[in-house]
């Protein structure tokens, strides 16, 4: 690696140019027809990238442009931004939020803190205790994870879970279901852990890899800390043989190239666009500690062009094949990670204990393999989002659909789509419709407006 040395910088002397010129967000609404513009100005810092754009993901706000500068001690970036209708963001909560979270008095992302190693990793979180799991995926696997805690009288508020070559990450919160606090019992935590680990077991027959989990410590962002656990399981090593036409997510394009004049790495990536692409990407580079100096991003339609110029943080750009090799792969993981196809189900209906179990279950029992998964609890109501294939991996049978859709639907309200499979991304959440395509937020869909004054 060709090694590029700058100046040191106190940390405490970084807090107190803050301090002195504090963070500056400005949204404009009227420079550009078609979108908002996102203008952030602060003092550079470790992370900040990301930060800014974890905001404007977690609003559900799709990125269509942005201009990254953050060479010396100032980052100064641009971002053009529509709402999930496609027009400016007009809202005045969603404007006071971004002003308010990334200007002066907004606070930076709380570090983590992880213990590899464990294949379940408990935390107690505010009223809710963390979860997270990683493993060999298989069917049934997330059914017999949720009657293990049904079984010992945890209630599941939210959960999220990816699978990607073969290896499923997940992560929960749970609490108790007498007090719907946290659960601090060192015995109850230990039962659970014992079960989930014996569930676990069965998954590592036959397979080169142990499942794992880690412990977080402070607040986590379900989507960065999947990367993450992704990444450490080195998913992004695995070979898996898919079908372009029923795998949008390989038709991509990733090259990393040497600036020889400023000293940088330029990665260069070219795929169908979806939201959140940018943050998986940053996302990635942030935790394999490559720091972003300059970026542009671009959308065209259904294209993206994304192009970064990095170093790591100790001032190496990659320079051996097999560094840049590692980059590829794992931006190709982050992206194909949340790449999600076939038959989606969205459930709804009052939240207790064991319903995740039962849901799963008769999932199970139809024959079907979660992809990916998401449940959120608004009030007393729990909404459900799965996406599922048959146990080989293969689009599910329009007969086995309709025949869980009459099993599930005395009991709670069901919403079911097909994402019809195409050699290009559609947008998350983007099911066929007739003749068009509809747009759909991955936790609240349109069963959440139905319930939801």
């Amino acid at each position: 690696m060709a090694k590029v040395y700058w100046p040191y910088f106190d940390p405490e002397y970084e807090n107190l140019s803050t301090r002195i010129n504090p963070p500056s967000v400005s949204i404009d609404n009227t420079s550009c027809k078609e979108c908002t513009l996102v203008k952030v100005d602060s003092m550079n810092k470790p992370g900040i990238l990301l930060e800014v754009v974890q905001v404007l993901t977690d609003l559900d706000l799709t990125i269509t442009k942005a201009y990254i500068s953050s060479d010396g001690g100032w980052f100064m970036d641009v971002f053009h931004v529509t709402n999930q209708q496609g027009n400016k963001v007009t809202d005045s909560k969603t404007i006071d939020y971004i002003e308010k979270v990334l200007g002066p008095k907004g606070h930076a992302s709380a570090s983590q803190n992880t213990w590899p190693g464990k294949r379940v990793g408990v935390h107690s979180l505010g009223d809710h205790t963390s979860i997270e799991i990683i493993a060999r995926d298989r069917p049934g696997l997330l059914s017999e994870v949720s009657a293990v805690l049904a079984d010992l009288n945890f209630n599941v508020v939210a959960a999220e879970a990816w699978t990607h070559n073969r290896r499923i990450a997940c992560v929960l919160y749970v609490n108790d279901n007498a007090t719907s606090t946290a659960v601090d019992d060192p015995e109850r935590l230990s039962a659970v852990e014992e079960q989930l680990n014996n569930v676990l077991r069965g998954c590592e027959q036959e397979d080169e890899k142990f499942a794992r989990t880690s412990l977080s410590i402070g607040s986590t962002h379900v989507d960065r800390r999947l990367h993450q656990m992704f990444f450490a399981d080195k998913d992004y090593e695995a070979v898996t043989k898919l079908d372009d036409s029923s795998s949008p997510g390989l038709e991509r394009k990733i090259t990393v190239e040497h600036c020889e004049e400023k000293g940088y790495s330029v990665i260069n990536v070219s795929c169908e666009d979806r939201p959140k692409l940018m943050f998986d990407i940053v996302c990635t580079l942030t935790d394999m500690q490559y720091i972003v100096f300059h970026a542009t991003i671009s959308s065209r339609g259904s294209h993206a062009s994304q192009e970064y110029f990095i170093r790591h943080k100790d001032g190496c750009t990659l320079e051996s094949e097999g560094e840049k090799e590692r980059v590829v792969k794992c931006l190709e993981a982050a992206i194909h990670r949340r790449v999600s196809e076939g038959w989606s189900l969205e459930l709804c209906a009052k939240d207790r204990v064991g319903l995740l179990s039962e849901v799963t279950r008769i999932l199970r029992e139809h024959g079907l393999s979660v992809s990916r998964a998401g449940v959120t609890t608004v009030g007393e109501q729990a909404v459900n989002v799965f996406y599922v294939r048959d146990a080989s991996g293969n689009p599910v049978d329009v007969k086995t659909i309709e025949a869980l859709r009459g099993e599930i639907g005395h009991s709670m309200m069901i919403d079911v789509k097909n994402k019809v499979p195409s050699r290009k991304w559609k947008e998350e959440g983007q099911v066929g419709t007739g003749g068009g395509w509809a747009k759909t937020s991955f936790f609240f869909g349109n069963l959440l407006e139905k319930i939801l004054p």
